[in-house]
């Protein structure tokens, strides 16, 4: 039986073989025809951000706007197609390099190999190797909301972003870049892998590159993005070819700005005597007349007057601090003549502008012609200019912010910079990518502040008593004790008062009024009111008219007091007689 079993088994083994045969070519023949109907990979990557972005009730509205979008921010001439791998290999190297000679000595960095090889035909290539910054560091470890400025408990420090051993590497002719660029994802410009790109390239231009006789050396960046006008302005972009960007970098700029700490997490500005009088000495030893007519301060008037008496006083207190630059403030045509005539015996050089609408704001509100602030780029008669707006007075020397780049400004919230008062390059190119810009960069706050720390996300970190924001935030009363000791120390022990709330000539010179409005309380500090009105009763009493209460802001004044009254606000400025002879008097300048 057994035999019988084994003889069985044999004759019936070859069907078996067979079926097994059939089965293994059916799911060879389904693997093929799967691989064949499967997108690849590259595909979802490259659809990867128009699937995440947006919500279904969103994304007809969004898909609208999107190749505005791209455009302005990406800086791309037609939209970005994906290419097959063999495309991409024939655009390794930009045609403009072949203008450059052969024999050229190139820096790589951030290349991969197989393009590296493709360089090497051009030059003799040298990689950089650098250890990429960790995952785990934020934005916000390099631009904190908040440091020890006045070191009461400690030194503040920044964080540590690998760099290459410079002197490991000699003398190079072109350094040549590919930068990260995770656009559209959300802070996709602060990417601090991104920042550590930059930072390398400008350090390595700066220590390795070699200078022409203009002081300038190559860089070129291959990225999708348009690299960080921070650090490499488009004044210095020579040109550009698809994704390809060339510049000459101006090397004593880089090397100023690579010297400051790489974040907001340092004072770039000493905020003691010693730092500040080295700063000052080098200061001077590199002042010159020519210099000192190429820099200038500036503030911008529009839409209405209510802030004319603003920047009067403010001119007054910056001749006060006996500074030799040049006065300029832009005006549009809201600003009439008469006070025009006044702003300038103040001390003003006027400007003519047409304003400029933020496209996000509704028709007739506040912020509807506040992008008129990007006007500022536009003085090309100037090399730096430091803005400051009207409703800040100065009580010391500002000078020695000149000696600082674009943007180097105070700490707001967040990992944001104040644009109260900020130093800025002006320059045409800039200009006119912040106006492309202004149609599809989202400012946070909705305002020309909120635009600008959008576009400009690298800055650097002047004291907070350079502009000293009246606010109380905290709501203590060590807060208070704090910066009123502050806006009322003699000799100044700050810089400029930058008066939040209602402006001191919006009130009577009794007391401040923000103590009269309960959203406003927090900006109130009668030391701060009288502060602004000892410079007010020191300026020439033609000026001093332009101070003057309109009889609707005197109306609102006493309702907010009687407002103040029925609430039973404790502090009880609302029982203060009014003595301020504005009370009765009309504006005398129309």
């Amino acid at each position: 039986m057994q035999g019988l079993s084994v003889q069985k088994m044999l004759k019936t083994m070859p069907s078996k073989a067979l079926i097994t045969i059939i089965n293994f070519v059916f799911l060879t023949v389904f693997l093929l025809v799967y691989a064949t109907v499967l997108p690849h990979p590259s595909d979802y990557l490259e659809n990867a951000g128009s699937l995440v972005r947006c919500s279904l009730s969103e994304c007809h509205h969004k898909q609208a706007e999107k190749n505005l979008k791209m455009k302005a921010v990406l800086e791309e001439p037609k939209a970005i197609h994906h290419r097959e791998k063999n495309e991409k290999r024939n655009n390794v190297v930009p045609s403009f390099f072949g203008e450059m000679g052969k024999g050229t000595r190139i820096g790589m960095v951030n290349m991969e190999e197989g393009f590296v090889r493709e360089w090497s035909t051009h030059g003799e290539t040298t990689t950089v190797h650098f250890q990429r910054v960790s995952q785990f560091l934020n934005w916000t470890d390099l631009f904190p909301e908040w440091i020890d400025e006045e070191e009461e408990n400690d030194v503040p420090s920044c964080p540590e972003i690998p760099m290459p051993e410079f002197t490991q590497y000699g003398s190079m002719d072109i350094i040549v870049a590919k930068l990260p660029c995770r656009y559209p994802e959300k802070a996709w410009n602060r990417d601090v892998f991104r920042l550590q790109v930059h930072l390398i390239v400008a350090n390595l231009a700066t220590k390795n590159g070699k200078k022409d006789w203009r002081g300038k050396t190559r860089v070129v960046f291959w990225s999708k993005c348009r690299p960080m006008m921070e650090l490499f302005p488009c004044d210095n972009l020579v040109k550009r070819e698809g994704e390809w960007w060339y510049y000459e970098a101006d090397m004593n700029k880089l090397q100023h700005k690579v010297s400051l700490p790489l974040g907001s997490c340092k004072l770039a500005m000493p905020l003691w005597e010693q730092g500040r009088k080295e700063l000052v000495k080098s200061e001077k030893n590199g002042e010159s007349r020519a210099k000192i007519k190429r820099e200038a301060y500036a503030t911008v008037l529009h839409s209405s007057e209510a802030y004319v008496c603003g920047a009067i006083t403010l001119a007054q207190t910056l001749l006060q601090t006996g500074t030799k630059r040049h006065l300029i403030l832009l005006a549009d045509k809201s600003i009439s003549v008469p006070k025009r005539r006044a702003l300038s015996e103040a001390g003003w050089k006027i400007q003519m502008i047409t304003r400029i609408r933020n496209p996000r704001a509704e028709k007739g509100s506040y912020n509807e012609y506040n992008y008129s602030k990007l006007r500022l780029w536009q003085l090309t008669d100037y090399d730096k200019i430091i803005f400051i707006d009207s409703d800040i007075i100065v009580l010391r020397n500002l000078d020695i912010l000149f000696r600082f780049p674009q943007i180097s400004a105070t700490g707001n919230d967040q990992s944001v910079f104040n644009s109260g008062i900020m130093v800025i390059e002006p320059s045409n190119c800039t200009f006119g990518v912040l106006m492309r810009l202004r149609d599809v960069v989202v400012s946070y706050n909705g305002g020309d502040q909120g635009f600008l720390n959008e576009v400009l996300v690298w800055w650097h970190r002047l004291p907070r008593r350079v502009n000293l924001l009246k606010n109380f935030w905290a709501n203590t009363s060590a807060e208070a004790r704090e910066k009123n000791a502050l806006f009322g120390a003699e000799p100044a022990e700050v810089y400029a008062i930058h008066y939040l709330g209602w402006k001191p000539w919006h009130c009577f010179r009794d007391y401040d009024c923000n103590w009269d409005t309960l959203e406003q309380r927090v900006y109130a500090s009668d030391v701060a009111h009288r502060r602004w009105w000892k410079v007010h009763d020191a300026m020439e009493e033609g000026l001093q008219r332009l101070c003057g209460l309109t009889k609707r802001r005197r109306t609102a004044l006493k309702w907010e007091r009687r407002k103040a009254r029925s609430m039973g606000f404790s502090d009880g400025h609302w029982k203060i007689n009014i003595t301020d002879p504005r009370r009765f008097t009309p504006l005398l300048i129309h």
